[in-house]
């Protein structure tokens, strides 16, 4: 079995829209090649801080990344250190405040773009500032770096669904179509990475509420889709809401490498093996 991984994280994706929106990603769960969570984010439900909770499997209260405006290194161990401790290649096509969390910060974009075969934790970045960037270009910078760099652990950060919630809000039509846009771009690409062995996640950091914003504590704000393509995950539908601490845990158990000491044990799956 393969312990290559691809985290794909849709920006702004609130459950429900997943749930009626992402056709080709039910095709997945419906032929048994694909699971579906709900995951209830962790607060705030803003966009840096999850993705430090995403990335590092730790609360905000822990990790002091706790609004939009804090920007610094993170103090934990990420997904990206971990791969590279235990001699994995890691890669990522992200929104530059994943730069800044885990290379440099502030981001430079006349130096930070592009980051190829660097010393940080991320050793191969392709990095964008602008939210409205094009999914579809976000979808061949990850490509490029596949086929470039061959990472073990890959993650994806689209900006696009985020971008229209806030413009048009949540109950509209711009939003409902941009859900289906990336299932589009979903339906493109996984079948040929999934065929390379990669085991595929997706999921998203918050939801949208119907005012064009998050950061509250309603489902609307907090519940999110959480897909996983992988021979260590039954498929199915899975009702139980999971806590959105055990995604960084989850994905360091289809890496093959044990998670940090500041994750929680992981519950939605058996335990690491003794070995690891």
């Amino acid at each position: 079995m393969s312990n290559k991984l691809i985290f794909i994280m849709l920006d702004g994706l609130r459950y429900d829209a997943a749930v009626s929106q992402m056709g080709y990603m039910h095709h997945l769960v419906e032929y048994g090649k694909a699971a579906r969570f709900k995951v209830r984010s962790e607060l705030p439900s803003m966009s840096r801080p999850l993705y430090e909770v995403l990335l590092t499997g730790t609360p905000a209260w822990k990790n002091g990344i706790t609004t939009n405006g804090t920007v610094r290194l993170s103090h934990e161990q990420s997904l990206f250190h971990l791969t590279k401790q235990n001699g994995l290649t890691n890669a990522t096509a992200s929104y530059y405040w994943v730069s800044e969390l885990y290379n440099r910060a502030p981001f430079n974009p006349d130096t930070d773009r592009i980051q190829l075969h660097t010393d940080h934790p991320i050793q191969n970045g392709i990095f964008y500032w602008e939210d409205h960037y094009p999914d579809s270009h976000l979808f061949a910078d990850a490509a490029f770096l596949l086929r470039e760099v061959k990472p073990d652990f890959l993650y994806v950060h689209s900006m696009n669904i985020d971008d229209d919630g806030h413009r048009f809000t949540s109950d509209s039509a711009q939003y409902r179509n941009r859900v289906i846009a990336a299932d589009v771009l979903l339906a493109s690409v996984l079948p040929q990475w999934m065929e390379a062995g990669y085991q595929i996640i997706v999921t998203a950091d918050h939801g949208m509420n119907s005012d064009g914003m998050h950061g509250g504590t309603t489902s609307a704000d907090r519940d999110v889709p959480l897909f996983v393509c992988s021979s260590l995950v039954a498929p199915g539908v899975y009702e139980e809401t999971v806590p959105q601490l055990q995604l960084a845990p989850l994905a360091c158990r289809l890496l093959g490498i044990a998670p940090s000491e500041a994750m929680q044990p992981l519950t939605i799956m058996p335990p690491l093996s003794a070995d690891l």
